[in-house]
């Protein structure tokens, strides 16, 4: 933990010198784009209805939680928490970072919460004209496993979205995983 914690002081020093470099030598700064304004869509808080799909063609587990997003880094990131339940009495948080990635052309993220030992780090594209976000996210799963998964996130208007995850099956095909229904709060 204290090699940790030393490693994220040099790396933040590291990113503070260089930041101030930079700016010293007149090199610009990043500023938010148009491909950022899609971080606006999530921000707020978001009643959310979680389905878990545990076997195909068995009703899902259902449970409630409630996401609360924010546009951070002066416009460069989104800031998610959230906080439900993932059965009765067995409480649920994850924390995520999304940014978009101009060397890649993608949209870059982290997530972890409290079912998973590490980090996921996903990549998606996101479709202006269908309003869909599409990517893959890896991480370890329950077990510890690392796992392979599929997102989809459907931007139904300014007040409901819905994002589906898909994992991998036996077959190598695409298994309905989970689904959570968003509705804005007002």
């Amino acid at each position: 933990m204290k090699l940790m914690r030393l490693a994220l002081a040099v790396t933040l020093g590291v990113t503070v010198l260089a930041g101030r470099a930079a700016a010293q030598q007149g090199m610009p700064m990043p500023k938010p784009g148009p491909e950022h304004m899609v971080f606006k869509q999530d921000e707020g808080t978001w009643d959310a209805v979680v389905e878990m799909f545990m076997a195909p063609g068995a009703p899902p587990m259902t449970s409630k939680g409630v996401e609360t997003s924010v546009v951070g880094c002066g416009g460069l990131c989104l800031i998610t928490d959230f906080k439900g339940e993932m059965g009765p009495g067995q409480p649920f948080s994850g924390h995520g970072t999304s940014a978009w990635d101009p060397a890649k052309k993608k949209y870059v993220g982290s997530w972890t919460d409290s079912m998973s030992s590490g980090i996921a780090m996903s990549e998606a594209t996101y479709d202006t004209a269908a309003r869909t976000m599409t990517g893959t996210m890896e991480g370890p799963d329950a077990s510890g496993k690392v796992a392979k998964m599929k997102s989809v996130v459907e931007y139904k208007g300014a007040d409901s979205r819905v994002f589906t995850m898909y994992m991998t099956g036996p077959d190598g095909k695409d298994v309905l995983g989970m689904r959570i229904t968003y509705t804005k709060r007002k």
